[in-house]
């Protein structure tokens, strides 16, 4: 089906629906002799699968991946490699009572409009549980992003995101400087104040069946100056699509985002400047580390917007193909905020990105 790939020169296709007999991905391009271990892709799929704590999905999934193609010997060949996760805690049978029926918020009705037969265990194809193909391929990426670092004698670029917001309630003033602090926190939130804000924020929102939206930010440092391309393969234009096709994004931001809008250019524009090393830098850092399209060395830093989860337990009203509008009352296992894991999942498209931007140059 077309849109399952992404990437030009690093190449990404995902597979596989909510509650088939399995999703992952197929890499195409990595090049040969990176080290990768299926280790290094269980540990990011850890960090995205349900069932953590009792503020996500209790569907319970392990997540264990399989490398059926590509590697040998902890090395990448240079050709397609192949993962697969199997699904093992599927329940068709929670959605049995509306299989026929467009549910409100979510996917059914456009892709019954575009395809005229689709999967509605789950919202097949068109659920969060596709990004287990994203997060396994964004290890792949970072692996070889580690590996091109080496060679050419840099730092690798550090991909770190965290969440910003959940609902009404923001961080304030507080950046982590590793995924280990942002996973000590159930939300991923490295503001103590506003992590527990936001834990209750979502406990309150399961007992009214409910739920929320938010934002994750994400921050790449290390990253070299001149990584992009002009005009339609802007770092910025690649970035949002590969964000902005994440399930219940609804914007991507970067530098200041929305609040540069209220900013004067003399305020906006980053004086340019040597640093210690005689490196040329920009003194502050509105821009987000980008400038036409191209990476400036300053850190790259993006918001992601994601909108309340569709499913919920309230009682709706939904319409079928050809009838009238018919009660709803979803059951099953959900995540009542999607923000939390998507944070593994932001930093994966991210380093998929990077790792295509990375190929076609030949270079970090």
């Amino acid at each position: 089906m077309a849109g399952s790939s992404f990437g030009q020169s690093f190449v990404v296709t995902t597979f596989g629906e909510s509650h088939g007999p399995s999703v992952g991905c197929v890499v195409d391009g990595c090049p040969a002799g990176v080290p990768l271990d299926v280790e290094d892709i269980a540990r990011a799929l850890e960090r995205r699968r349900p069932g953590q704590n009792p503020l996500t999905s209790p569907r319970r999934e392990l997540d264990q991946p399989r490398i059926l193609s590509g590697v040998y010997q902890g090395l990448t060949l240079g050709t397609p490699i192949a993962i697969v996760v199997e699904n093992t805690n599927a329940r068709d049978k929670d959605y049995e009572a509306w299989y026929d029926q467009f549910r409100p918020g979510h996917a059914d009705y456009t892709w019954f409009a575009r395809f005229g037969h689709r999967d509605p265990r789950g919202g097949g194809r068109a659920s969060a549980r596709e990004t287990v193909g994203r997060v396994a391929a964004g290890a792949v990426a970072e692996a070889f992003l580690k590996a091109l670092a080496q060679r050419d004698g840099r730092p690798q670029p550090r991909i770190l995101a965290w969440t910003q917001q959940i609902g009404g309630i923001v961080s304030q003033n507080h950046t982590p400087t590793d995924r280990a602090g942002v996973d000590a926190s159930p939300v991923r939130c490295v503001d103590p104040a506003a992590s527990d804000a936001m834990i209750a924020a979502i406990q309150v929102a399961q007992r009214e069946r409910d739920s929320l939206g938010g934002v994750v930010r994400c921050v790449v440092t290390d990253l070299p100056a001149g990584l992009g391309d002009p005009v339609f393969d802007k770092v910025t234009g690649l970035l949002a699509h590969a964000l902005g096709s994440l399930p219940a994004a609804r914007g991507v931001l970067f530098g200041e985002g929305a609040a540069s809008v209220r900013m004067r250019g003399s305020a906006h524009n980053d004086a340019f400047a040597r640093d210690t090393e005689g490196r040329i830098a920009t003194v502050t850092n509105h821009h987000g580390g980008v400038l036409g399209g191209i990476t400036t060395g300053m850190p790259l830093r993006l918001d992601v917007l994601f909108k309340p989860v569709a499913t919920i337990a309230q009682p709706q009203m939904a319409i079928t193909a050809d009838g009238p509008p018919v009660p709803l009352t979803v059951t099953g296992r959900h995540d009542p905020c999607v923000v939390p894991r998507a944070v593994p999942v932001v930093e994966a498209s991210v380093a998929l990105v990077l790792a295509d931007l990375s190929l076609r140059i030949g270079r970090l």
